[in-house]
């Protein structure tokens, strides 16, 4: 079959699934609060073929045309194939949809790729499973959600201890077609829109807790699965009015799993703590940093862009503090930029036969949140009230008030009220409009807090010995001091 168009991708969603917003079971293909986002994500699948050279590849099993984002790196060449590829889909949406089926099929991807990790599961028929299913998401072209975060909703204690324990995704039975589930997993994002979801490994869990530890892949549809919406942030209104709004909210939703039967040949972790404990550990950084990053970057190059103009259309790119904070924003597009170069430039086995990007990607985890907040703050410091006097495309086309707009609310430097107006509203809905909160919040949590990522590269850097600098210096001055002066 191999990649798909938007309207195959359309077919795929009309397949009864459990699907709630609000108080009310719907259609995600007829529902109109989700018209715009079937329709931006429909839009993606066709995207791909547009620009086919770069986001598809032939399959090597069958030869047909596949999304590259499920390439199995072997080489420093799969690694530019795939730089090339993450940087194409991040600009279909300038980087504000984070979580485009590129994204978990990366991820499955370099699952699959440590086949040396696999070695620890107890039988060879956990590796399988996830190959074939590898090669049958990548043939078929779906589009993945994946939910890998505890609902544990008392932080006071364990995730897994006390009123958390009953509520979180676990095994509750055995039969001889599969395994049964039940329990809650957040937070899926594109998860009413996608195909399946892929639950994996995140945080590691400890002995006496096994039940916790699965990993498996159940279409969407599946008996028992049923999705939980949140608040939809986007809105009807024109692509030139709402250019993210009204294409790119991707829908974030609580998975419950209502006693889930799910087949063994789905099933590929089944409470063996040592592979789930390292399997996504041992790619994540490596394998699904790079299109995070790459996406990452794109993002940023838009937001200074955008960030010009919005000063041009203020009559503000002169002014000291203006393009000092433009310098910031573009440093922080070139310090992004360059490691993402030394990690492709220093990619390499890391087991398995799977080559991936150095860790040191990782880094943008620790600082990315930061500066996207820090964008979104500059956005709204340089646009201020300007931000929202902001009339519709259609009102300039009003016999009466376009004339009126184009008097009274002209951008500086020649720029016609139009444009203005053009450039305000896509920065408003960029930075300062329900979505552009969202997104906010998606990055400044995205992949787990700040604060745990900080302390992993502390303990990294001290497993590492990257952390002797200081006893180095205190040893050469003293060896300094103990050499006797020339006379």
């Amino acid at each position: 079959m191999g990649a798909r168009r938007g309207h195959e991708y359309l077919a795929g969603l009309k397949d009864g699934r459990e699907v709630w917003y609000g108080a009310e079971r719907v259609d995600v293909t007829e529902h109109p609060v989700f018209a715009g986002s079937v329709a931006g994500m429909a839009a993606y699948f066709d995207y791909q073929w547009e620009h086919q050279d770069d986001c598809l590849f032939p399959s090597p099993d069958t030869g047909d045309l596949i999304s590259v984002a499920h390439l199995r790196p072997r080489s420093q060449d799969d690694i530019h194939k795939r730089h090339v590829a993450f940087e194409r889909f991040a600009k279909y949406s300038v980087g504000m949809l984070g979580r485009t089926p590129d994204y978990v099929n990366v991820v499955l991807a370099g699952h699959v790729s440590r086949t040396d990790l696999w070695q620890k599961a107890s039988s060879p028929v956990y590796y399988e499973r996830i190959n074939a299913y590898q090669k049958y998401v990548a043939e078929h072209d779906l589009a993945l959600t994946h939910t890998i975060v505890h609902a544990n909703i008392d932080k006071s204690i364990g995730e897994l201890d006390g009123a958390n324990a009953d509520l979180t995704l676990q095994v509750v039975d055995r039969t001889d077609e599969g395994i049964v589930v039940r329990g809650a997993k957040l937070l899926a994002t594109l998860g009413p829109i996608a195909d399946e979801c892929y639950v994996y490994p995140a945080t590691p869990i400890k002995p006496g807790y096994e039940k916790y530890a699965i990993s498996f892949a159940i279409p969407m549809s599946a008996p028992g699965v049923v999705v939980v919406c949140r608040d939809h942030y986007g809105v009807d209104q024109s692509v030139e009015d709402r250019p993210f709004s009204s294409r790119f909210d991707e829908q974030d939703g609580v998975v419950i799993f209502d006693d889930v039967l799910i087949p063994h040949d789905r099933v590929f972790i089944d409470g063996e703590l040592d592979l789930y404990n390292s399997v996504n550990q041992g790619t994540a950084t490596g394998c699904t940093q790079q299109q995070t990053a790459i996406r990452s970057a794109v993002k940023l190059e838009f937001a200074y862009d955008l960030l010009v103009e919005v000063a041009k259309t203020t009559g503000q790119d002169t002014r000291p503090d203006v393009i000092q904070m433009l310098g910031e924003v573009h440093a922080y597009l070139g310090i992004t930029r360059a490691l993402i170069h030394s990690a492709e430039a220093r990619s390499s086995d890391w087991g398995g036969g799977a080559y991936f990007v150095h860790d040191d990607i990782g880094l943008l985890r620790n600082i990315m949140s930061e500066w996207m907040i820090r964008v979104n703050d500059i956005i709204k410091t340089i646009g201020s009230h300007n931000l929202l006097a902001t009339p519709t495309q259609a009102a300039f086309d009003d016999a009466r008030l376009g004339p009126l707009l184009e008097k009274y609310l002209p951008g500086a430097k020649d720029i016609s009220a139009r444009d203005r107006a053009k450039v305000m509203r896509t920065a408003w809905d960029f930075a300062g409009s329900a979505l552009g909160s969202r997104i906010e919040l998606y990055e400044r949590f995205y992949l787990g807090s700040i604060g745990r990522a900080r302390m992993l590269e502390h303990m990294k850097a001290q497993r590492s010995g990257d952390s002797g600098a200081l006893k180095a210096f205190f040893e050469q001055t003293l060896r300094s001091a103990s050499v006797p002066a020339e006379a």
